[in-house]
């Protein structure tokens, strides 16, 4: 959202961002409005239980009230944020969808999305995906029955569409179309390309040396006892390859020793330092993992827990990398692992044509130029 907001200001726009407050400083720096978002429990828990879409209730008022004090035309709404776009219908708005990662709906004979399966090369396997598809339509059904009785709470009718949080006039899909298993396209879908934006850091060197240049590259979500990195640092010790390793601000609360061929730091730019790199270790987050192939460089994923699975799913079945089973992670598999990938030449080779790809169609530039027609 904020590397589209970006663009839309720069491109002469007047852009209000609803958001929460840790983005402030990003969104206004920018040259966008900013206007913090209701904040309310999405999942339900022993202490707080919460009913399907309780947060898209509470919060569609609120942001129905940001609307109307901005007088847009047009509103884009992430798709795990349906109060902005019920907000948006309810003002009569066009409402637009952005999906920041791989499109979650499958197709035929294709695996259900978050599986990290591969589309089907026998009969047998083709099979056992059809056998599936009446269970994933009936938990679609049943999400379409909770959010048509929203609907109906907030004064919206109801919708006959299983996936009804996804904008029919104009869903724009932020990763590689080379990472989009191949399927028809509902009318107002468009794979634009990922949406590349970080927070400003500073310069970080690698290790001194000539020998190839590995980043660990954790996810700010997931692993919390740093085993990616712990595994990654034992497991390339003794290896000839430079290590530069962030924690990315996740605290560390045992002793991680860190080899002589190895440098660890708090943080670090992707944009500036991805380029440089001949692997990037991560879990597979889409951001990640995007930025990596943006940057030409082949990825190593160890995914670790929901959307994680699909996308090593998806940048294995393109040839851009190689992946490693969470269960399967230690010290020895990992240098195997990376061992591999240095070792296939074809995998480098992808993912330069996506990052070559990724010079010539800038998701964001594109996913405005979409935005401005739907407003006109």
């Amino acid at each position: 959202m904020l590397a589209l907001g970006s663009r839309l200001a720069e491109r002469g726009h007047s852009v209000t961002l609803e958001t929460w407050s840790r983005w402030r400083e990003h969104v206004e720096g920018a040259g966008m409005r900013f206007v913090a978002a209701p904040e309310h429990p999405v999942f339900p828990t022993r202490e707080h239980p919460v009913k399907p879409y309780e947060a898209v209730v509470l919060g569609t008022p609120i942001t129905r009230r940001a609307i109307a004090a901005a007088h847009p035309d047009v509103v884009v709404h992430d798709i795990l944020t349906l109060a902005p776009a019920m907000a948006g219908e309810l003002e009569g708005l066009p409402v637009a969808t952005l999906i920041p990662h791989v499109h979650p709906a499958g197709g035929p004979e294709l695996p259900p999305y978050a599986f990290g399966a591969r589309p089907p090369r026998t009969a047998a396997g083709r099979a056992l995906w059809r056998a599936l598809e009446g269970r994933v339509e009936g938990g679609l059904r049943r999400g379409r029955f909770e959010l048509n009785e929203t609907r109906a709470r907030l004064g919206l009718a109801p919708i006959d569409r299983l996936h009804g949080g996804i904008s029919e006039e104009l869903c724009l899909v932020g990763t590689f179309p080379q990472l989009e298993y191949p399927r028809p396209w509902p009318e107002g879908t468009r794979v634009v390309g990922p949406f590349l934006w970080e927070p400003p850091a500073a310069d970080v060197e690698p290790p001194p040396g000539e020998e190839p240049l590995i980043l660990i590259a954790p996810s700010t979500a997931q692993d919390p006892e740093h085993r990616l990195l712990r595994a990654a640092l034992a497991g390339l010790a003794r290896e000839p390859v430079r290590v530069l390793a962030a924690w990315n601000r996740r605290p560390i609360t045992r002793p991680l020793p860190v080899p002589a061929n190895a440098r660890l730091v708090e943080w670090v730019s992707y944009a500036r330092t991805m380029p440089r790199c001949d692997l990037v270790v991560c879990h597979a987050g889409h951001g990640t993992l995007a930025r990596a192939l943006a940057s030409g460089c082949p990825v190593l994923t160890v995914p670790a827990a929901g959307d994680m699975n699909e996308n090593a799913a998806r940048v294995d079945w393109a040839g851009a990398g190689v992946r490693l089973p969470w269960r399967l992670l230690s010290p020895a598999t990992l240098r195997l692992a990376v061992r591999r990938a240095l070792s296939e030449p074809g995998l480098a080779a992808r993912a330069r044509e996506l990052g070559a790809w990724a010079q010539v169609n800038d998701g964001a530039t594109r996913a405005a130029e979409l935005v401005e027609a739907l407003a006109s």
